[in-house]
């Protein structure tokens, strides 16, 4: 329930008088109103119009009413307290005298009305007199702003020539003052600029068309619209907007050609498809009702053609059939100019259409000969001689000077040999004899020059048909393979043969069939024909002995239907088979081939075995021989590869000892052979040794004796590079080289290189890869 309802009963209930809040004020103010009460019935609360101005500018507080209460008797005993909204910032109330004052402007559009309280306190007691009273204090409006137009800037869009009254679009405007009161919030729109061709109503903002306007004259206006409330009253705000009109086209303009006559020119060599020119029909629409379509009229649509150009809107005059300057030298064509979207409103002012003359002259050029026919066909029959004319081609320059012409053949490689032209009158000659079953059609192109100008040539097509002369005889069309039966019977047909002939009938192919006169097997076997290009070949006995007689030779003679007629004689091989009635062509092939090498069937096994022997004695050798080249001549010496490792007790005495080690003792027996006898080196080793002191390991005589021994080695076939260890307990002294055992060694074999066994030749290769790869892994 409204709180002000609430207020009015509660005092109609304390005080049991009718309450009417005075809401209608005809000053234009914006007040406070509080709810009087119109008389007093019994003790209560005394209420007077309370009235403040919104926007209130005085810096002095204003008084707006009083608040008092009947047992008031202005002795000072009664104090008055406000609360609620705005009490202390807003409002503040005199405690003594109960008048309340406004501190602060009022704006009706923040808070437009406040919930207050009132109380009545005894100042000794400080108990209520009254019991609280809530009452509303409203604020009344006063016209403190001004319309705005939110949407603006407008654009609004409206066909041209749209007839008086036409709707173009609605503008608004919004005041924030209080609509319910007063004229402050009511606006009317006028029309500031845009006269006389746009009109607005007053209290919508509608904006409508006040005549016809022409797109093509303008096509955009700015129209201003002015918004003013207080329904337009002196001292009334205002706004405007701005509302830019845009005219759309529509097809009211037809299209018109801005030239009547056109010259243009095309040459007469010009080929088909060549633009002739152009021509322009403007139209002062836009868009598609600027689209047009242009037409050739009359009689010279057969030779030109026209089309759009949508993107220019201009017309393409086309050559559509060559044009000859000798024939006709001039045209003249009508184009028209047609809307593709015509306005029907419009019609009334003419077609929307126009048309324009279009002469067009041919210019003269030098052109090429021309051929009477673009294809010439002949025909010539096969076999005719050397010479004979087969056709004549004629061409001629279409040029006022009519130039002579030269003819000539594009020969290929076949047809320079059996074509030639007479190159001044076009005639064209066999060269040899044609056979129609090589080739039955000869393309021929012919070409005719100027001899004034040899640049213009031009070329015809000349094909030659070869008629057929009966000159092939019929013939089997494939050899046959025939057999019979040594049991067969009298009237057994053996085989079916037919014919072919190269040569073509116009009415068709007939062969005849029959034995040659010369046969003398026609007793053994006859020919029927069977009139339809096939005979049958029958038995004429029955009984056949392959003992006797193995092969049948058969001269059979065929006869075609041509004229002349040809014959031929074929012969059929029949051979007899050794079985019943049922020809096994398999067995029977066999048994004609036995035949024709002359051997039995025993002998042609005892042949076949006689082979196979042959062939498994010749494998046998090859094996063998295959296995012996897989040994190695050196396969014992395979076994004397291995390493062995020889102990003694005793040490050996160094450079010191002068016996030599026999490596004969690390052989084992089966490997030992005869070799060739050493040296006796102890004496000169000794002595080496002794000079060696003296001169050092590099001198000569020790180069000289490993040259030696190294030379013994690689020229000693016999004597392998076998891997042996000696191991000597007694170091020798005196030695330049130092100790050549590793007992009490801080060095080990890993130090030493022994890339110098490589040097040393074959027979120490398989040492220096031992001591290489030992030395890797060691590493």
């Amino acid at each position: 329930m409204n709180s002000s309802v609430l207020l009015c009963l509660m005092v109609m209930l304390v005080q049991l008088w009718p309450c009417s809040p005075s809401t209608q004020n005809s000053s234009t103010q914006n007040t406070v109103q509080f709810f009087t009460p119109v008389r007093r019935v019994k003790r209560g609360w005394l209420w007077e119009p309370l009235f403040a101005t919104e926007e209130q500018t005085s810096p002095d507080p204003v008084y707006i009413g009083q608040l008092k209460s009947d047992l008031d008797k202005e002795d000072g005993n009664l104090e008055y307290i406000l609360a609620g909204e705005g009490a202390g910032s807003f409002f503040y109330i005199d405690k003594y005298t109960g008048k309340i004052y406004v501190k602060q402007k009022l704006d009706r559009e923040k808070k437009p009305f406040y919930i207050l309280t009132a109380k009545a306190i005894n100042r000794s007691t400080q108990l209520p007199v009254e019991p609280d009273s809530e009452f509303i204090i409203k604020v009344r409006d006063i016209n403190d702003n001004e319309p705005q137009f939110l949407d603006g800037p407008y654009v609004a869009t409206v066909p041209e020539m749209s007839p008086e009254g036409t709707s173009v679009t609605q503008v608004t405007a919004t005041d924030a003052d209080d609509p319910s009161y007063g004229n402050s919030a009511r606006l009317l729109y006028s029309l500031v600029e845009g006269q006389p061709y746009f009109s607005v109503e007053p209290k919508t903002g509608v904006i409508r068309m006040a005549s016809e306007m022409d797109r093509e004259t303008k096509d955009q206006y700015l129209v201003i619209i002015q918004a003013k409330d207080m329904v337009g009253q002196p001292g009334a705000f205002s706004a405007t907007a701005t509302v830019t009109i845009n005219l759309s086209d529509i097809n009211d303009n037809p299209p018109e050609f801005q030239q009547r006559l056109y010259y243009m020119s095309v040459s007469e060599e010009a080929p088909v498809g060549t633009t002739v020119g152009k021509v322009f029909a403007e139209d002062r629409d836009i868009g598609d009702n600027a689209a047009m379509d242009y037409f050739i009229e009359a009689d010279s649509s057969d030779i030109f053609n026209i089309i759009t150009n949508d993107e220019t809107q201009e017309g393409i005059i086309l050559l559509k059939k060559r044009v000859d300057y000798e024939s006709k030298r001039r045209y003249s064509i009508q184009v028209k100019a047609v809307n593709r979207r015509i306005d029907e409103r419009f019609l009334k002012e003419g077609p929307f259409e126009d048309t324009t003359i279009v002469k067009i002259n041919v210019e003269d050029a030098d052109e090429p000969p021309v051929f009477t026919l673009a294809n010439y066909v002949m025909e010539i029959f096969e076999g005719a001689m050397r010479g004979t004319l087969v056709g004549v081609v004629t061409a001629r320059d279409p040029d006022d000077d009519e130039s002579p012409v030269r003819y000539s053949i594009v020969h290929s490689s076949h047809l320079k040999r059996l074509f030639s032209i007479n190159e001044h009158n076009g005639a064209i000659i066999t060269t040899e004899p044609l056979d129609r079953e090589i080739a039955s059609w000869h393309n021929i192109t012919v070409t005719a020059t100027e001899t004034r100008n040899p640049e213009k040539i031009s070329e015809a097509n000349v094909y030659v048909q070869v008629l057929d002369v009966n000159d092939n005889a019929p013939e089997f069309p494939k050899n046959y393979e025939t057999f019979v039966c040594e049991n067969a019977v009298s009237g057994q047909i053996i085989q079916t043969i037919s014919a072919v002939d190269k040569d073509d009938s116009a009415e068709g192919h007939h062969f005849y069939f029959s034995f040659a006169q010369e046969d003398s097997n026609s007793s053994h076997f006859t020919v029927k024909d069977n009139q339809d290009n096939t005979a049958g070949i029958f038995t004429g006995k029955s009984g056949f002995s392959r003992q006797e007689q193995f092969f049948f030779y058969l001269p059979i003679l065929i006869q075609d239907n041509g004229t002349p007629p040809l014959t031929s004689t074929n012969t059929l091989t029949v051979t007899v088979c050794d079985c019943d009635t049922e020809v096994n062509t398999f067995y029977c092939r066999y048994g004609a081939f036995m035949y024709s090498l002359g051997l039995s069937t025993e002998a042609l096994v005892a042949v076949l075995a006689c082979i196979l022997i042959f062939l498994v004695f010749f494998l046998a050798i090859v094996t063998l021989r295959q296995q012996q080249q897989k040994k190695t001549p050196f396969s014992e010496k395979i076994e004397e590869f291995r390493e062995n490792i020889v102990s003694y007790d005793d040490e050996g005495g160094g450079e010191e000892d002068t016996e030599a080690f026999d490596i004969s003792a690390l052989r084992t027996r089966t490997v030992m052979r005869t070799h060739k006898p050493r040296k006796k080196v102890a004496s000169e080793i000794q002595s080496l040794y002794r000079q060696s002191l003296q001169v050092g390991p590099d001198s000569a005589i020790f180069r000289q004796f490993i040259s030696e021994k190294l030379e013994e080695a690689n020229t000693d076939p016999s004597v392998p590079p076998y891997d042996s260890l000696q191991t000597y307990a007694f170091e020798g002294t005196g030695s330049l080289a130092g100790s050549l055992s590793s007992l009490g060694s801080n060095t080990s074999d890993m130090d030493q290189s022994y890339d110098y066994l490589a040097d040393w030749g074959p027979h120490f290769k398989q040492l220096a890869g031992l001591y290489s790869s030992h030395r890797t892994v060691g590493d």
